[in-house]
């Protein structure tokens, strides 16, 4: 992926744009999984034929903002630069929540100093995540990140609207990705509830990924450097 920087020469304009693309990528991974454990209420009321659900109830992370951004800058390295380079760009950022997730258990488990105790149970109830829920990131990522990857270079032989790929591509992976680390994190053998929780969040995130399918566009347009 990054094989010009064994080179003497300065990296191109688009060797450039791909490093950039690359440090985006994993600035939003790091920022979801850092942020994502603060929830947001979303409405008043709703039924998914699984009851009626009070949205009062329900909690949306604030990582719903992030994760189209990180399916779509998929879709913008596959274009571009082809599918080899995305699932480079996947494994690091796989690798990434993975490192974040034991330097967040090894952080937290440090003694403090006498200065810092005032604030230790702070730090940790805001870095220290649970074994259950970080093995459930990290699993819902793995699977659905290169879903999405393999799906949108296999529609790219077929399906020439880029923003059609983009959003089915990214709408089932997030579909993955949402059951996945609701049922790893929080299943206790209430299927209802568990519905209640995925259906929403999900909707939302569809949401989400039309909002930012015009990113998709500018992004490839960026990318290749086209007027």
């Amino acid at each position: 992926m990054f094989s010009f920087l064994r080179k003497s020469h300065e990296a191109t304009p688009q060797e450039t744009k791909l490093l950039m693309l690359a440090g985006l990528y994993v600035f939003c991974i790091l920022l979801a999984e850092i942020f994502g454990i603060k929830t947001i209420p979303v409405g008043d009321s709703v039924s998914f034929g699984f009851g009626p659900i009070s949205i009062r109830e329900l909690k949306v992370s604030v990582a719903i903002f992030l994760l189209p951004l990180i399916f779509s800058i998929n879709d913008i390295i596959i274009e571009v630069w082809g599918k080899k380079t995305a699932k480079t760009l996947y494994r690091i950022g796989l690798g990434a929540i993975v490192g974040l997730a034991l330097f967040s258990f090894f952080a937290t488990r440090l003694p403090a100093s006498q200065l810092f105790a005032g604030s230790e149970a702070a730090y940790d109830a805001v870095f220290s995540m649970t074994t259950r829920i970080a093995i459930a990131s990290i699993i819902a990522f793995g699977i659905s990140d290169l879903l999405d990857i393999l799906i949108f270079a296999r529609m790219r032989a077929k399906i020439t609207s880029l923003g059609l790929r983009s959003n089915v591509s990214n709408i089932l992976a997030q579909f993955i990705d949402t059951t996945l680390f609701v049922y790893l994190a929080f299943y206790t053998g209430n299927h209802a509830m568990i519905w209640g929780i995925i259906l929403p969040y999900w909707i939302f995130k569809c949401c989400m990924s039309v909002i930012v399918t015009p990113f998709v566009y500018l992004g490839v347009k960026w990318a290749r450097g086209t007027k």
